[in-house]
Parts: C-alpha cells; structure tokens; sequence
C-alpha cells in the first residue's frame, strides 16, 4: 500500500516539492488558498481537495510548505481534528524556534506527532528534488516522514530529538543566504561606482577562497536587471524579522542582520517585493546608474 501524503500549501517551494512526490509514486492530496496553483499538480496525478481538512484526510503525512507561523496554525487549526492518531505532520515551512514550539503545541493538543523539516533551496532545488532538509524530532515520527522528505531532499541533517532546533539551523543558515546576497549587492555597487566593470567583481573572486556558486547566481540576475523570483523579498524580510528576535533572544549582537534587513526593506519599498532577493542591487545602486 502507498503512502498518502498531504501537501498544505503549493506555493513556490510546495509545488515543486509535490511533484517529486508524485513522481517518485505517492497518493499526494493538495490543498492551497488559491486553488489554480493546484492545477499542474493535478494534472500530474494529484488530488486538490477544497479544504485542509479535507487534504488531510486518510493521510499517513502531512507537509505543510506555508508562509509563517499564523498562516500555519490558520490552516492546521482545521486540518488537525480530521487528522488521524497515526499521522505525522512534517513542518517545513520557515517559522522560527518559537514559531514551532507554538505548532508542536497545537499539534499535541490534537494528539498528532509533529517533525521539524525545515528545507534549504529554492525553487529550481525544490524542483529538481535536491533540497537540503533539516530534521528535529522524536524518532520514530521522524522515521515515518523520512521516505517523504527523501523524495524531495538531496540529503538529511539531522539536528536533535526536539522540534525546534532543525528550525533554528534554518534562520542561521538564512542568515547567510540573506547577508551573501546583500553582500554581492554592495560589492558589485561599489565596483561600479568605483570605475570597475561590476562583472569583474565575480571574476576576482571565481575559483578562490572567497568564491561561492550563489554569489555567481545571484551576481548575474543583479548584473541583467532580471528578477524571477525563487525566493522572495518579502519572504526573506519575513525570515530576516525572526533572525533579528531570535539573536536578541539569546543575547546575540543582531548588527549585520539589521544592516541587511534596512538593505531588503529598502528593495521592498522600491516596488521589488514580489521579486527575487538579487533585486536588493536596486536598494544599493544609485537611482541615476545604468548598467
């Protein structure tokens, strides 16, 4: 018998995420707020249910891929209680330590096990099945979603036996994604102020210690002016306010997260929210700079 698999929310990450399901020979059962996103998915072998709890119905996992904490807790709130004992919930969406304490707390008061599995990638990783997933939970819950997660993910990390700690990685590792980003933005800028091609900012650094293939990636959307988003301004402000509390918290200095938060706000009210996070060039370039 296979496994069925509920995905709630078939955004950017949750939609790529579903098709490796489907490929790799899951019942998978979606569900999203705007039920055209489901269409593809549909046509691929999935079934859109109307309601997360009619998603969740007879589903051995539930993956839910949604924007923060409310969002979640919105739609678990009316997943859980069709929910049967035997379910696990994998949570993957990015929503904080705090964030999932609070969820793990929803799910027990509804007696359903809930697993930390958050994800790093993007769209084209989602896509192509070779996210990073980070794990936190107890243990044969964990087990139970592992062969889902597998069918999306590249490889495990696992954290610990508590649920929390894999979504505490996860802001760190935002953390660098967000601050490399901004930082390719301001070395580019500043090349090009300077009197430098800002294309020879990446050769300077391609093959070295101080390389990266994202700031190669990035480097180049800031380099066209072209933005398809695989990873949203307004969802790394979103993350970016949960690393700031998350490092005040514990008693971290939070100045280059707040440095790169002014950097993302600034791209967000210069009409790039929706666009990808290479789009914060525009918040460091000079309203007068041509390319």
């Amino acid at each position: 018998m296979s496994t069925t698999v509920a995905v709630l929310g078939t955004g950017i990450m949750g939609s790529g995420m579903a098709a490796n399901l489907i490929a790799r020979g899951f019942e998978v059962q979606v569900w999203n707020r705007t039920r055209d996103r489901t269409r593809p998915l549909v046509e691929a072998g999935a079934r859109a249910a109307a309601s997360p709890a009619e998603a969740v119905q007879g589903a051995d996992v539930v993956l839910t891929v949604l924007f923060d904490e409310g969002v979640t807790a919105h739609v678990m709130e009316q997943a859980l209680p069709s929910c049967s004992p035997e379910t696990v919930w994998a949570q993957a969406g990015t929503v904080g330590v705090k964030g999932t304490d609070d969820l793990a707390r929803l799910a027990e008061q509804h007696g359903v096990r809930m697993v930390d599995t958050p994800v790093l990638g993007t769209k084209e990783p989602a896509e192509q099945g070779a996210l990073v997933v980070l794990t936190a939970g107890e243990g044969t819950a964990l087990a139970a979603a592992r062969p889902v997660l597998e069918a999306f993910s590249s490889r495990e990390v696992h954290v610990g036996d508590e649920p929390g700690r894999a979504s505490g990685l996860k802001l760190a590792c935002n953390a660098w994604v967000t601050t490399l980003t901004a930082g390719v933005a301001q070395s580019m800028a500043m090349a090009r102020a300077m009197g430098a091609d800002p294309r020879l900012f990446l050769e300077a650094i391609s093959g070295g210690a101080l390389d990266a293939d994202y700031a190669h990636l990035k480097g180049e959307m800031m380099l066209s002016g072209e933005y398809p988003v695989s990873f949203p301004v307004h969802g790394a402000l979103k993350d970016l306010d949960l690393m700031v509390a998350s490092a005040r918290g514990h008693g971290i200095a939070s100045g280059v997260l707040d440095g790169v938060r002014v950097q993302f706000k600034a791209a967000e009210l210069s009409g790039f929210r929706d666009d990808d996070i290479a789009s914060v060039f525009e918040a460091v370039t000079p309203d007068d700079d041509t390319r």
